[in-house]
């Protein structure tokens, strides 16, 4: 049974964040959560990633910062046929003290640190600028001058204007601590199986509850059922690989974790408003209808 791992970050004794980088091995982390912020700049492989409850694809020089708490993992498609790396920046909110982040010339950064919340995905050419300077940050040695490159790495987020927030509505982040660890199980174990079966017994055991008291909590918590959610998550995955891919639309069915086609036809046309086939069409800029 899948459970969002607690992470627990250890920064050195000369220094107040932690900057890291991740071989292959790095993408085997399970769904996991830790109250540093992160900043995580991939820079090799592809798949899927996911960051409370958003699913999107990620590939080389993907860069999204996450709030504390934020579950999140990366996962590798094939796993097995690629080589993949990443560079990864944490740190305490009150890693420079208390009110540094309230001082004036740092506005723009608390407000960024504030976005973060949920998770924000940056685009355009601040990804290849922070990658550079993430780089540099690894390599330097004298720790004052690491922290001057982790400051600007920020400042530049901060006003860039090229982003997509993950979770607009964080729903962990809204609730208690309690509330919060409980919903963060739950979306660990779709996160891990919504490609195979689900079982509403197997989720409501997560938290300890009954089924019906799940459902009820989780309706509750999140404004959708909790199969609603799974459905959520198996549709967003075959979106992604009916326009990544060339697989057939049974395979993609499939593989999403549906285990009847005409099932998955009539879940996907209520959530995108078209066919797989004419969806996947579309996207190509082809008009086509089926026979």
């Amino acid at each position: 049974m899948s459970k969002p791992t607690f992470e627990i970050i250890t920064p050195t004794k000369t220094a107040s964040f932690v900057i890291t980088k991740f071989d292959k091995r790095g993408f085997s982390a399970p769904f996991h959560f830790h109250p540093e912020l992160e900043l995580t700049c991939i820079t090799q492989g592809k798949g899927k990633r996911f960051v409370g409850n958003n699913m999107s694809g990620f590939e080389e020089n993907d860069l999204v910062l996450m709030g504390p708490k934020l579950p999140h993992c990366w996962k590798l498609s094939p796993a097995e046929k690629q080589k993949a790396g990443s560079m990864v920046l944490q740190f305490n909110y009150n890693f420079l003290g208390d009110d540094f982040f309230n001082l004036p010339e740092m506005d723009a950064i608390k407000k960024l640190l504030k976005r973060s919340e949920g998770g924000i995905e940056f685009g355009g050419k601040i990804k290849e600028s922070v990658r550079e300077r993430m780089v540099l940050a690894l390599e330097e040695k004298k720790q004052f001058k690491k922290l001057m490159i982790v400051l600007d790495i920020l400042n530049s987020l901060s006003f860039s204007k090229e982003y997509v927030l993950l979770n607009k509505k964080n729903i962990a982040s809204l609730q208690t601590d309690v509330n919060q660890q409980r919903i963060n199980k739950v979306f660990a174990y779709i996160v891990e199986n919504f490609h195979d079966e689900i079982s509403l017994g197997e989720a409501s055991k997560t938290i300890g509850m009954t089924t019906n008291a799940f459902c009820k909590y989780f309706k509750k918590i999140t404004r959708k059922t909790f199969m609603e959610t799974v459905i959520d998550y198996r549709i967003n995955f075959a979106t992604q690989q009916l326009v990544e891919t060339d697989k057939s639309i049974a395979d993609v069915c499939f593989e999403s974790g549906f285990r009847d086609i005409s099932h998955f036809y009539k879940m996907f046309y209520l959530r995108m408003e078209l066919s797989p086939f004419n969806y996947r069409k579309q996207f190509l800029g082809e008009t086509f209808l089926e026979e």
